[in-house]
């Protein structure tokens, strides 16, 4: 039995009118290689593998084969749709797991309306997979799980190659020689639409002096191609060693995988408590203590990054005022610093009201003022109008939730689509009235940067 076909689903259904049985069986292992198992996994899985690091480092998820994958071409309700469907499934969980719960893992897009063709060939608007093999690492413990979703009444077979099939992975996590990663060679770079681009910001920062917006965010995408196509472990190892202190994911979708390392936590719930990061406001590190210090100091004091950092504490407060109780949220915004660049950062605390649950959240907080605008509807209608590209699932909601309604979603800036051969990388910058051209096209590389640097297309003020 083909070990791929155990319990893979590849059609994009709904469960809310189907009967499926949801059996989970986990065990603890010897702590090993999160990056080890995902590669064990490239021969029969490969196109169906998932990965996510949180930015503590106290849990990591991979995910290995699709046990049942949700997905939504709509417009409107994708994300009622994926809660109606995750709930349906979790309710028809044979056995209880005590440590481990099983975990749904995905994404949505930014904006289902924009139209504009893209590069993301296989990633609909909502895409998301219950692993058939998840192993999850947390608190120093490490954990397999397999999951068989399926409308049959004989599972036992089923699951008994299931089972033969997981001890293979450890096993080869276990003991095979991991390959030596070398960073891609990059044989060319292309800024897409640059000047359209330029001409945009123009435009854009003209319409806010109009009052037609208060902030509108404007991005870009830049092209690299690799003289050997590159493997996901590779990207991903990649990111892991350059962006250690960011939230670590990948999301591969047949030939494609997304995949970054993003500072930004959308939502997390753990036991009914919601938490949130408002991230807005950047300036690049400093070379030196004192140059860093001065630069993060300009940050705290500059008029233009607070503003569109409130807009942002703003908005998710409103959120969670409406679905939580307790609210908790500092009055000033402390920095974060991570490699190659410092942000305002502000946490936003609340406890879920009962009819609360996280998708919900995530619903209402994409996007953000950070990667939106303000107000959220005319700044997507001037996306959509001024931009040069279709994010796809770039500064989306991507992230995992488990069968309690625990879970994490983080937004996917410094992220790319890597294509094989070639890999497309995204980064924006919020406009607001005082804007020019040139100072966001000069922020766009800052951002650029973790992405470049880790797949081998660095700056010409880098060696």
């Amino acid at each position: 039995m083909n070990p791929q076909q155990n319990s893979s689903t590849e059609k994009y259904t709904s469960t809310r009118y189907l009967a499926y049985s949801f059996y989970t069986e986990t065990i603890e292992v010897s702590r090993m290689s999160a990056l080890a198992f995902f590669e064990a996994g490239d021969k029969y899985y490969q196109g169906k593998r998932m990965f996510w690091q949180n930015r503590e480092k106290t849990f990591t998820l991979v995910g290995l084969g699709h046990a049942h994958v949700l997905a939504s071409p709509n417009h409107h309700g994708r994300f009622e749709e994926i809660k109606q469907d995750w709930q349906n499934l979790c309710s028809q969980i044979v056995n209880e797991e005590a440590d481990v719960q099983p975990i749904l893992f995905g994404g949505f897009s930014f904006d289902p309306l924009n139209e504009t063709q893209s590069e993301w060939t296989h990633f609909p608007q909502a895409y998301f997979a219950v692993p058939s093999f998840q192993m999850i690492i947390k608190d120093d413990q490490a954990y397999v799980s397999i999951n068989l979703i399926t409308n049959e009444d004989a599972t036992f077979n089923a699951f008994e190659a299931l089972r033969k099939e997981r001890d293979r992975l450890i096993h080869a996590a276990q003991v095979m020689e991991r390959p030596k990663y070398q960073k891609p060679l990059v044989v060319e770079r292309t800024e897409i639409k640059k000047e359209q681009y330029m001409d945009s910001i123009t435009k854009v920062t003209a319409l806010i002096k109009a009052k037609q917006a208060e902030k509108v965010v404007i991005a870009r995408s830049l092209r690299l191609e690799f003289e050997q196509p590159l493997s996901s472990a590779s990207a991903l190892y990649q990111v892991s060693e350059e962006q250690p202190e960011s939230f670590l994911f990948g999301l591969e979708a047949k030939n494609q995988l997304f995949f970054g390392a993003t500072p930004e936590r959308l939502v997390k719930v753990k036991d009914r408590l919601a938490l949130s990061t408002c991230l807005a406001g950047s300036t690049p590190r400093g070379n030196t203590v004192e140059k860093d210090e001065k630069l993060g100091n300009e940050l705290l004091n500059d008029k233009k990054n607070r503003s569109e950092h409130q807009f942002v504490v703003n908005m998710i407060s409103e959120v969670f005022n409406e679905h939580s109780s307790h609210m908790f949220v500092p009055k000033t915004p402390k920095l974060m610093k991570i490699r190659d660049i410092q942000h305002l950062y502000t946490p936003v605390e609340g406890e879920l009201k009962p009819d609360s649950t996280l998708f919900d959240l995530v619903k209402d907080l994409h996007p953000t003022p950070a990667l939106g605008g303000e107000p959220k509807q005319e700044a997507l209608s001037l996306i959509r109008q001024y931009e040069t590209m279709n994010r796809g699932f770039y500064a989306a909601p991507i992230g995992w939730i488990d069968a309690k309604g625990d879970g994490e979603f983080a937004v996917a800036i410094r992220s790319a689509l890597l294509n094989e051969k070639e890999a497309y990388l995204y980064a924006g910058g919020g406009i607001v009235e005082d804007s020019t051209s040139e100072s966001e096209y000069a922020e766009t590389w800052v951002k650029f940067r973790p992405m470049l640097r880790a797949l081998g297309g660095q700056l010409s003020d880098e060696s």
